[in-house]
C-alpha cells in the first residue's frame, strides 16, 4: 500500500475515532442527565444528609413544598454570600432526592416589583437593604397542607446548623401539635417584668436567646415561684438556677418526676448572673439531689488548667483563668447522643457532680473536666488568678460537669406532702394522690452551671446591612437543644447538629501550648516555693539578732538573699527557655506545613510526571 493511501486510511480512522468519542460523550450525558453523583470528601461529611435527616424524611406523612427566595439578579452581593446561597440550593437538592417525591424545591428570584417579591413579603422573608438601594433576599418557607414555617433569612455564619434548621422546618410542618416545656428560673431569662424573683421590672431587657430558641419549637410554660404543681401536659421540666425553691415547689418537682416526667436541672455553685442583692449565688436543691442519687459540693467550683480560658481581667490584660472551663471534644461522652457530636462548651464557674456510693440509679457522665483539676472555693473567681495558680494542686480525678441519671425514682419526701407556711387560714385539702415510688422510669440531666446559657457566653450578635445576625461560637445552646429533643422523644434531630466545623483548629499547636503551660506552671510554683522558703529563713535569722542589730543585715542574711537572687535568675532563664522553645516548635510546625502545601505536592507531581514520561519513552 502506498504512503498516500496509508495517510488517507489514518485520517479516516482518526476522524471516525473522534466522531465515536463524541457520540459516546453525548450518550453518557443523556444517560446521566438526571442523575446526581456527589462525593463528599470532607472529614465530617459536611455536605451530606445525616442518618437523622434520612430517618425523618422516610417517616413523612405529608408532602412538603420548599420555596427558596434568592436575589440572584443582584450583582453587588459579596462573592462568599453568592457561594453560600448556591451551596444552600445544592444542599436542598439532596432533600428533594431523598424525599422520594415527598419534597419539592422551588427557587424564586424576587426582582423589584415582581410577583416573586410579593410572595417573599407575604411569607415573611426579610430583605436586606444594600447601599445601592437593592433589596437582597435569602430565605425560604416550607408548606405542607395547612402548615407553614419559614426561615426569613439564612444566616451564612450558621452554616454548621443549616441541616438542623432545614430538617426541623420539615418536621415542624408535618404536624400542628407543639410540645410543652415547663421552666422555673430565678434569673431574668424571660425578660423585663416577667421574673418576679429579681425585685421588679427591668426596663429594656429582652428574654435570653435560648428562651427564644425554645419557643421556636415548643410551647414554653413559666412556672411561678409559689406553684404547688407542674402541668402534667409538659413533656419536660427545666429548673434553671433554683436558688430559693420552696418545699412546696420542690415537692411538685418530685411528684412530676415520679409520674414519669423528665427534667433538666441547671444548678450553680455561684451564679455570675445572679443579683448580688439576693444573697449568695449558689443553687443546689440538696434534698432532690440526694433522692436522685447525686451530690454537688456547695460553694465549690472546678478549676482546670487544661480547659482554662483566656480572658481579659479588670486591668484589660489577657490572663488564663482556670475557673472558666472551655471544654473540648475529649471532655464529652462520645457514646451519648446528647454530646457525641459536640466540639466545645464554655462553663463559667462550674460545680462538680458526684454519684452517691449507694445510688440505685444509673449515673452517666455527659461532660467532664480533665485530670488537671482541683476543687476550689467558687467565689475565688473574684480573686487574682495568680493566687489560684500559686496554690493549684491537680487532683488527677475526672470530675463530672454534667450527668444523666435514669431509673425509677423514689420520693424525696417520705413523710408526705410538706406542710405549708403559716398562713391566715388553712388551705383546702389536696385530693391528688401522693406518689412515693415512680410510676415509670424517668431521665434527669443535671448540669453544674447555669451561666453557660447567658447570651454573651455562647453568642455574638452584629448588625449586617440593617439585619441582626447571631453568631454562635460554641455548643452551649446545642447541648440544651440536644437534651430537650432527646427528653421530649425526638432523638432523630440530635445527629444533625455540630456535625463538623468549616474551620479546623491547629490541634498540635494547642497541644504544644498546653504542654508549655504545664511546664511554666511547674517552674513558677517552684519559684514561689523558693520565695516562701527564703522569707522564712530570713525571718528566723532576724529573730536571732539582738535589738541593736535589727537594722543591719547579717552575713547569713546577705548570703541567703544572694542565693535567692541567683535561684530567681536561674528560674527566670528557664521560663524564658520554655517560651522560646514553644515559639520554635510552633514556627517549625508552621514551616513544615507551608513546605508540604507549597513545594512538596508540586515536587511529587513533577517526579511522577518524569517517571511516567520515561516509562512511555522506554516502551516506545
Amino acid at each position: 500500500m502506498s504512503d498516500g493511501k496509508k495517510r488517507i486510511h489514518k485520517t479516516i480512522f482518526s476522524a471516525g475515532s473522534a466522531v465515536l468519542v463524541l457520540v459516546i460523550v453525548v450518550l453518557v450525558n443523556l444517560l446521566f442527565a438526571h442523575t446526581t453523583l456527589r462525593w463528599d470528601a470532607t472529614d465530617d461529611n459536611l455536605y451530606s444528609l445525616s442518618d437523622g435527616t434520612r430517618t425523618i424524611l422516610s417517616q413523612m406523612q405529608q408532602d412538603v413544598v420548599i420555596k427558596v427566595f434568592y436575589s440572584k439578579h443582584v450583582v453587588n452581593i459579596p462573592s462568599h454570600i453568592k457561594i453560600f446561597a448556591q451551596r444552600v440550593i445544592d444542599f436542598l437538592s439532596e432533600y428533594e432526592h431523598y424525599g422520594k417525591g415527598r419534597i419539592t424545591v422551588e427557587v424564586y428570584d424576587p426582582q423589584p416589583d415582581s410577583e416573586e417579591e410579593e410572595w417573599a413579603i407575604k411569607y415573611g422573608m426579610k430583605g436586606l437593604s444594600l447601599p445601592t438601594g437593592d433589596q437582597f433576599y435569602l430565605g425560604l418557607v416550607a408548606l405542607s397542607a395547612d402548615q407553614e414555617a419559614a426561615i426569613p433569612f439564612i444566616d451564612p455564619s450558621q452554616e454548621t446548623r443549616l441541616e438542623y434548621d432545614l430538617t426541623r422546618l420539615i418536621s415542624r410542618v408535618q404536624t400542628a401539635e407543639r410540645l410543652k416545656i415547663a421552666i422555673y428560673s430565678e434569673l431574668p431569662i424571660f425578660g423585663a417584668g416577667m421574673n418576679m424573683m429579681m425585685g421588679g421590672p427591668q426596663q429594656g431587657q429582652e428574654p435570653w436567646f435560648f428562651i427564644k430558641e425554645l419557643k421556636r419549637n415548643y410551647e414554653v410554660i413559666q412556672v411561678e415561684a409559689n406553684a404547688d404543681s407542674i402541668d402534667p401536659q409538659a413533656k419536660l421540666l427545666i429548673l434553671f438556677h433554683p436558688k430559693t425553691m420552696t418545699d412546696s415547689l420542690a415537692f411538685a418537682v418530685d411528684q412530676y418526676v415520679l409520674g414519669g416526667g423528665n427534667a433538666i436541672v441547671f444548678a450553680d455553685p455561684a451564679s455570675l448572673m445572679d443579683d448580688p442583692r439576693m444573697g449568695p449565688g449558689g443553687s443546689i436543691p440538696e434534698k432532690l439531689f440526694k433522692a436522685w442519687g447525686i451530690t454537688m459540693p456547695a460553694g465549690k467550683a472546678v478549676a482546670d488548667y487544661t480547659y482554662a480560658t483566656r480572658l481579659r481581667n479588670r486591668e484589660n490584660q489577657v490572663e488564663t483563668n482556670p475557673l472558666w472551663l472551655s471544654v473540648q471534644a475529649d471532655g464529652f461522652n462520645s457514646e451519648d447522643l446528647i454530646t457525641a457530636n459536640l466540639e466545645s462548651m464554655l462553663f463559667p464557674v462550674c460545680g462538680a457532680i458526684e454519684a452517691l456510693p449507694d445510688t440505685p440509679y444509673t449515673v452517666e457522665t455527659l461532660v467532664h473536666a480533665s485530670p488537671n483539676n482541683e476543687l476550689v472555693d467558687a467565689f475565688s473567681h473574684n480573686m487574682d488568678v495568680a493566687v489560684l495558680r500559686r496554690n493549684f494542686k491537680p487532683s488527677g480525678v475526672l470530675r463530672n460537669l454534667a450527668v444523666r441519671i435514669s431509673g425509677t425514682f423514689k420520693t424525696a419526701f417520705p413523710d408526705g406532702r410538706p406542710k405549708p407556711a403559716a398562713a391566715a387560714q388553712e388551705p383546702a385539702a389536696d385530693e391528688t394522690p401522693v406518689l412515693t415510688t415512680g410510676k415509670a422510669p424517668s431521665v434527669i440531666v443535671v448540669v453544674g452551671d447555669s451561666d453557660l446559657l447567658y447570651d454573651g457566653y455562647y453568642l455574638s450578635q452584629q448588625n449586617f446591612l440593617g439585619f441582626d445576625i447571631s453568631n454562635i461560637f460554641n455548643d452551649n445552646l446545642n447541648f440544651l437543644l440536644n437534651t430537650c429533643e432527646m427528653l421530649t422523644g425526638n432523638p432523630a434531630l440530635i445527629s444533625l447538629r455540630s456535625r463538623g466545623t468549616f474551620e479546623r483548629p491547629f490541634t498540635r499547636v494547642q497541644a504544644l501550648e498546653r504542654k508549655a503551660q504545664d511546664r511554666w506552671l511547674a517552674q513558677e510554683q517552684a519559684l514561689e516555693r523558693q520565695v516562701a522558703e527564703t522569707n522564712e529563713k530570713l525571718r528566723m535569722l532576724e529573730q536571732r539578732k539582738d535589738a541593736s542589730q535589727r537594722a543591719i543585715l547579717s552575713e547569713a542574711q546577705e548570703k541567703e538573699i544572694a542565693h535567692f537572687q541567683a535561684e530567681k535568675l536561674k528560674i527566670g532563664k528557664q521560663l524564658k527557655i520554655v517560651r522560646r522553645n514553644l515559639r520554635a516548635e510552633i514556627e517549625q510546625l508552621g514551616t513544615m506545613v507551608k513546605f508540604v502545601n507549597i513545594f512538596l505536592v508540586p515536587i511529587l507531581l513533577g517526579i511522577g510526571g518524569i517517571i511516567f514520561a520515561m516509562m512511555r519513552k522506554r516502551k516506545a
